[in-house]
C-alpha cells in the first residue's frame, strides 16, 4: 500500500497512525497538495488527501473510507472502530466532531494564508471559529468524564481516541493559544503522542507566508 499526504494534515495522520496500530505496511509519499496537486490528481480526481493505493492498484480516497477499508481487512477482532452497538456509534460521533472541528480550523487558516487582508470575511472566520471551539467543547466534556486511565470509549484505544488527539495535535500546532482551554483534551494528546504509532508519524504544520 502506499499513503499519500503529509503528516502534518490530520485527515492524513490518523490514517497512518491506524496503519502504525494495525501493523499494516505501506509506504509513504508525503506529497502537498499545494506543489504536488498534478501528481495527486493523477490517483485522486479532486487532488485531496489523504489516498491510499493497494496492491492492486484500486485508490481509495477519504479517511473515513480509508479506516473502514483498514478495520475490515484486520478483521472485527481487531478493528479500531467498534463493529457495531452504542460504543459504535460513539466512537463514530467524537471522531465527527473532531474532524469538524478541524475542517473549521483548516478553513480559518486557509482564510489567512491564502486570501489578501482586504478580501478576508472576519464574520465567517468568526462562525468558522465558534462552530470549532463548540465541537471541542462538547470533546472536552466527553474526555473529562473518563476515568483515570481509560480511553474515551474503552478500555482499549479505539479509531476515537485517534482522531481526536490527531485534531488536537493539529490544532496545538495552528492556533495553540485556543487550545489553552482544554485541560482534559490535551492531557488526552499527549497521552496519545508519547505512543511509538504517533511519534513516528508527526510532522508539525508549517503554513506558508499569508497573503499580504
Amino acid at each position: 500500500m502506499i499513503l499519500i499526504g503529509m503528516y502534518d494534515s490530520p485527515f492524513v495522520r490518523r490514517v497512518a497512525v491506524s496503519l502504525q496500530l494495525l501493523e499494516l505496511k505501506y509506504d509513504h509519499k508525503s506529497w502537498s497538495v499545494g506543489k504536488d496537486q498534478a501528481q495527486i490528481r493523477k490517483l485522486n480526481p479532486l487532488g485531496r488527501v489523504p489516498t491510499l493505493v493497494l496492491e492492486d492498484g484500486e485508490v481509495l480516497t477519504e479517511s473515513s473510507a480509508i479506516l473502514d477499508y483498514l478495520d475490515d481487512r484486520v478483521g472485527r477482532g481487531r478493528a479500531l472502530l467498534p463493529i457495531t452497538g452504542a460504543t459504535r456509534r460513539r466512537a463514530m460521533k467524537l471522531s465527527a466532531l473532531a474532524l469538524g472541528a478541524a475542517e473549521k480550523a483548516v478553513l480559518q487558516v486557509y482564510e489567512n494564508i491564502f486570501r489578501p487582508a482586504d478580501k478576508r470575511h472576519p464574520p465567517w472566520v468568526q462562525r468558522c471559529n465558534e462552530q470549532m471551539h463548540g465541537a471541542l467543547g462538547e470533546l472536552e466534556r466527553a474526555a473529562a468524564a473518563v476515568p483515570a486511565g481509560r480511553w474515551l470509549i474503552d478500555e482499549g484505544i479505539t479509531q476515537a481516541d485517534i482522531t481526536v488527539a490527531c485534531v488536537l495535535g493539529f490544532l496545538r500546532d495552528v492556533m495553540p493559544d485556543e487550545m489553552n482551554a482544554y485541560e482534559a483534551l490535551r492531557k488526552h494528546s499527549d497521552r496519545c503522542e508519547k505512543m511509538p504509532a504517533f511519534k513516528k508519524v508527526k510532522l508539525a504544520f508549517n503554513p506558508p507566508k499569508a497573503a499580504s
